[in-house]
């Protein structure tokens, strides 16, 4: 029997000049990240809107090890670590890492979008040099 674990978590924080919202998935024991900017704060229910209408567009990280503690928490604890990472800048380091994967995943995507860009206007140009060549010998 297989049983899928699923939890996440939607950090927000201020990184100068804008908000940024950090949502972390944990799915089988893998982490994956994304990462999205508000700019202006956003208030709860721009935050939910956002959620319900644009969660299942957004480009999640390639998925990373974690471990994932088990339990109930008291919940003025919850609250006590909840204030804390609000007054925490950052992001957490696996959290980081996830995000580091998905960047140079798409500057690598970038990369062989542009070479081949690149590719096909350097064939374009060659194709009219030779188009140009042909018709001035034709009257000759």
């Amino acid at each position: 029997m297989l049983i899928e674990q699923l939890s996440g978590r939607l950090l927000v924080y201020f990184d100068d000049p804008f908000w940024v919202g950090v949502f972390e998935r944990i799915e089988n024991g893998k982490l994956s990240v994304a990462k999205v900017i508000f700019g202006a704060e956003p208030k709860d229910y721009e935050i939910q809107e956002f959620i319900i209408r644009k969660y299942y567009r957004l480009k999640f990280s390639p998925a990373v090890d974690t471990v994932v503690k088990e339990g109930k928490r008291n919940p003025k604890r919850l609250q006590r670590d909840a204030k804390k990472m609000v007054l925490e800048k950052g992001i957490g380091t696996k959290s980081q890492q996830a995000i580091k994967l998905l960047q140079e995943q798409n500057k690598l995507e970038r990369k062989v979008k542009s070479r081949e860009q690149k590719e096909a206007e350097e064939l374009r140009l060659f194709e009219l040099k030779q188009q140009k060549k042909k018709e001035k010998h034709k009257g000759h």
